[in-house]
């Protein structure tokens, strides 16, 4: 017997949560929802409760796509279904897992039988597979892009189309989309952002009694589930039977010309691009007047609406983390007071054109809706116009250092470190305006995880070539394989005009693409940066150079040195919005100890081939060249270089160096590491471009001249 799944109102507090996905199970037409949060916050169990309190569905017996009898798909690939048999089953939840292929989710054609046998077997995928129920993806910002359009078209289509190997399939594909992320571990893309219907923020409670009741029900509900469940059985069937109410009367709501005059100007305020923010919002605000067993949706419905339809929609900058000013909100909505004063007599003479028998009923507004802290949607979200809080920098170690001087200030033979004073550290400057970068990537042919910079082989982009298959078929190449049966047709007594075709002949097709990498920063943060007043314009360099990696799906580390070490200022993650709130905080000040921040990404970069052997680094030094901490720094930062040159490591060396006299000691650092060298000017997109036309014009002239 199965273990019973955890109760959905047995969860403590994540009112706006549970509250989202209820709505989402009244009218599924508001495209679902995406849960962010910090681990450990019951987004799964929250998800998995949820399913357990769909109704039974009806299904066309035998069907593998779940067809309803009633209205059944006339392309549905198992049909037609005539007079179709019915039998019942629960709603599915279906778990999409991080590591799944584009083949298993929307399903494939079985290669073999095609080519041996001469039949088009289509086998169902995932999407199948949920087809009125929930499809819940954990952690769908570490999904690979293909995977995440193929899933989003299908759930805004309603239907999933199959075209591959000669092979057309279409089957309808209408489900409850459920994403759950944690932010820190990588962002998705506005463009995916705006598919989903939802999205809500949550942590754990910082009460202690709260923390104290989750553990109390977490360890009762483990010792026991069968127990658990039935203490909870009442309330779970009263929820159910709320979802089914709200089901019913949800045709019946209202949305008038005010209240659509109030998402229009919310939308507009906000500067949400395109239509579906208004049309998502308009579904919301109708489910939550239904939640509440109204027929007219009200100012309140629009504003609590807003609040979860429109965090991740309005304009923003990639950094930004999704979030609504409440009080824009509320002084929007304040401009149709006067107008909501004013409905009431108008509804009130057309009541009998309308006529409402049930009234509110006792699930109304006086009872248990989404304003009363104690209902299973309890309570108004909490303020979304703040980010979500970064977890503290590193504290740097004190340094010993001179109190008042800096780097360049410090007489050559006075030392420091024998003061005992920590080393001076200058408060944090804002970063000069981000610019489009030159584009650096990774010598040589990878594969690793798909992404925007370097060449690899990949799973999707143009032919190079075949090989036999490593694994299950799944990218045919046809002409390969052909060529490779072909020799052995009349030893293989072929005798009509098909190919017989074995295993050994099968080939897949090799493609080529882009991958991502890790590009780990290590950036100087000495005082020798902030003596010169360079560190906002090196700041704006590497906040340039964060955009860029975030458009490119990168995985992102940082490393500062200053004073006598180097700080890992940011482990390698794919959230670059953290790298970028680091960077914003980063102090300077102190001596340069070049090689020990050389060393320490030689450290990082050693653990992080260990983790993830397939993606490739690129690091990228920040620095004047200068070194001037601890024992023949100079040596020691140029043997450093020489390692990681040695172990093949791709490096980019940015000069930061300014002033009319120039030591050269990054171009210095930069044949030692094997790499480019460029200058904070050169690192722009648009110098490059103004001198690939210098180029262009002196070879124009140079022609005309012969």
């Amino acid at each position: 017997m199965p273990t019973p799944t955890y109760p959905f109102t047995a969860i403590v507090g994540m009112s706006d949560m549970r509250l989202g996905l209820l709505l989402n199970a009244i009218s599924p037409a508001i495209g679902g929802v995406l849960v962010r949060g910090e681990k450990g916050t019951a987004k799964s169990t929250a998800v998995r409760a949820l399913a357990a309190l769909l109704p039974e569905i009806a299904v066309v017996a035998g069907c593998r796509f779940s067809c309803d009898p009633s209205a059944p798909d006339a392309t549905c690939p198992d049909g037609p279904h005539g007079t179709p048999q019915r039998t019942a089953r629960p709603a599915r939840m279906v778990e999409l897992p991080v590591g799944t292929s584009e083949d298993r989710l929307v399903g494939a054609l079985d290669i073999e039988r095609a080519l041996a046998e001469g039949v088009k077997a289509f086998e169902p995928g995932l999407l199948a597979d949920a087809h009125r129920g929930v499809l819940y993806v954990d952690e769908v910002n570490l999904l690979g892009d293909h995977l995440i359009d193929s899933l989003l078209d299908a759930a805004a289509m309603g239907a999933s189309h199959v075209e591959r190997e000669g092979v057309s399939v279409r089957h309808s594909a209408r489900f409850l989309l459920v994403g759950t992320m944690n932010p820190e571990e990588g962002e998705l893309r506005p463009q995916l952002l705006d598919r989903f219907g939802l999205t809500v923020e949550v942590a754990a409670s910082r009460e202690p009694d709260e923390r104290v009741e989750v553990v109390r029900r977490r360890l009762a509900h483990d010792e026991d589930p069968a127990a658990f469940a039935a203490k909870w059985a009442a309330e779970e069937d009263a929820l159910r039977e709320r979802i089914a109410a709200a089901r019913a009367m949800l045709p019946r709501v209202r949305l008038g010309d005010g209240a659509l005059r109030r998402i229009a100007a919310v939308c507009a305020g906000f500067e949400v691009d395109g239509m579906r923010g208004d049309i998502v919002t308009a579904r919301t605000a109708t489910a939550l007047a239904a939640w509440a067993g109204r027929t007219e949706v009200t100012t309140e419905d629009v504003r609590q609406a807003a609040l979860l339809s429109l965090p991740h929609r309005r304009r923003r900058n990639p950094f930004d983390a999704p979030g609504l000013d409440e009080a824009k909100l509320d002084e929007i909505l304040g401009q149709f007071e006067d107008e909501e004063h004013e409905e009431p007599e108008a509804n009130e003479a057309n009541e009998d054109d309308d006529p409402d028998p049930q009234g509110p009923g006792p699930d109304g507004p006086d009872g248990d809706g989404p304003d009363d802290p104690n209902g299973p949607g309890g309570g108004r979200p909490p303020h979304r116009d703040q980010a979500p809080v970064e977890p503290p920098a590193p504290q740097l170690p004190p340094q010993r250092e001179d109190s008042t001087a800096t780097e360049e200030t410090t007489p050559a033979n006075h030392h420091p470190q024998a003061t005992g004073t920590p080393a001076p550290e200058a408060p944090p400057v804002a970063a000069a305006t981000p610019f489009r970068t030159r584009k650096f990537d990774v010598p040589g042919l990878g594969e690793g995880a798909a992404g925007r910079r370097s060449r690899a082989r990949t799973a999707h982009g143009r032919t190079t070539g075949a090989r036999r298959p490593q694994g299950a078929l799944t990218r045919l190449h046809l002409a390969a394989t052909v060529q490779a049966a072909a020799p052995h047709q009349r030893a293989r007594g072929r005798s009509g005009p098909g190919l017989v075709v074995r295993r050994d002949d099968l080939r897949e097709a090799v493609r080529e693409g882009r991958e991502g990498n890790l590009v780990l920063f290590v950036v100087d943060a000495s005082g020798s940066m902030a003596a010169r007043k360079r560190m906002s314009a090196v700041k704006g360099a590497v906040l340039s150079l964060l955009l860029d990696a975030y458009q490119r799906r990168d995985k992102i580390g940082m490393i500062t040195f200053r004073g006598a070490g180097a700080e890992v200022a940011l482990p390698p993650t794919s959230s670059v919005d953290t790298g970028a709130a680091r960077l914003d905080r980063l102090p300077t000040g102190g001596r340069t100890p070049l090689a020990a921040g050389l060393l320490r990404a030689h450290e990082v970069l050693r653990v992080e081939r260990l983790r993830d052997p397939s993606r490739r680094p690129l690091l990228v030094v920040v620095t004047d060249g200068r070194a001037t901490g601890g024992a023949d720094p100079l040596p020691r930062a140029q043997q450093a270089a020489r390692l990681l040159a040695g172990q093949g490591v791709a490096s980019v060396v940015v000069d930061c160096e300014s002033g009319p006299v120039r030591l050269g000691l990054a171009a210095e650092l930069g044949r030692e590491l094997r790499g480019p060298v460029v200058t904070l000017e050169e690192l722009r997109a648009e110098h490059v471009s103004a001198l690939v036309r210098t180029v262009r014009a002196d070879i124009c002239a140079d022609r005309r001249a012969a």
